[in-house]
């Protein structure tokens, strides 16, 4: 006997709201209604803020996710839930911000090409064209949008353009040396990600690596996080860090940071494109 196949798929639903009973409950009865079926499941309670953190993956059979959108709706507007609900295979579409610097695009292109990141790389733009060889080899045309000065508006109008043109949903600054103005900043804002050391506000300017080997620092880190118009201080999503010894030259200092600065932002990146960091003020909630 020939078995009818199923159309269904998975999906992620997000949402944080003010915290009280049963909030979990009632996500899984809405699973349940709709003939699903729960594969993962994580909440978080800030007592702080009295506020409520959930992140459900669920399989359904149905391809209609408008119409389930629809039917959450309700729950969600009875609970106060700022929510997210989508397919949780569907690849984001990101476009990579670089200068010359290319140790976290490469590793983000290759992670996207062996299939480990569910993402797409719409477009690569760098202020420099030193990693346009790079990009190609990854079969991703880069497209330079140089940095004039005083004409920063120009710049960041080819920005908005190419993020709007190639339909993505993620702007990563792959070590992008340019202040995004606080307009950008806010059009950007939650679905745009930095990269840098660990060193500020300590060893600010030119050469940290140089200054942190006159201090003497023993470890060396990064701090992936949003963008926000406060400069490197927006919501962090993730950092790390290594020990570096006593003999340790400047530049072994600076290439143990491009190695804990590539491993944070691949991680960050990836948790948002799995839907798995959430806004909690000027803090996040990563459910790792």
């Amino acid at each position: 006997m020939t078995g009818v196949a199923i159309v269904g798929q998975d999906l992620i639903l997000t949402f944080s709201c003010p915290d009280r009973p049963g909030l979990a409950y009632a996500v899984a009865g809405f699973v349940l209604q709709h003939s699903g079926n729960v594969l993962e499941s994580q909440q978080y309670n800030d007592t702080v803020t009295d506020r409520f953190f959930m992140r459900v993956e669920f399989t359904v059979p149905s391809d209609d996710v408008d119409r389930i959108r629809q039917q959450f709706l309700p729950l969600a507007e009875r609970h106060s839930m700022q929510w997210r609900l989508s397919p949780a295979r569907q690849p984001v579409r990101a476009v990579i911000l670089v200068s010359k610097e290319g140790h976290c695009l490469n590793d983000l292109l290759y992670r996207c090409g062996n299939g480990t990141m569910n993402m797409t790389v719409a477009a690569v733009a760098g202020n420099h064209r030193t990693l346009d060889q790079l990009s190609r080899g990854h079969g991703v045309e880069l497209h330079h949008i140089p940095t004039p000065a005083g004409r920063k508006g120009e710049t960041e109008d080819a920005i908005r353009h190419l993020v709007e043109e190639t339909n993505a949903d993620l702007v990563i600054l792959a070590r992008y040396m340019q202040i995004l103005s606080p307009e950008l900043c806010r059009d950007l804002a939650g679905r745009a990600v930095n990269i840098h050391h660990s060193f500020l506000p300590s060893f600010a300017g030119a050469r940290p690596y140089h200054q942190a080997y006159e201090r003497g620092v023993k470890l060396v880190g990064a701090t992936a996080h949003y963008v926000t118009a406060d400069l490197d201080e927006g919501p962090i999503i993730e950092q790390d860090v290594m020990r570096v010894a006593h003999h340790s030259t400047p530049a072994e200092l600076a290439a143990a940071g491009r190695d804990v600065e590539t491993q944070v932002l691949a991680r960050a990146v990836r948790w948002h494109c799995e839907q798995r960091v959430l806004l909690n003020g000027l803090r996040t909630v990563v459910f790792n």
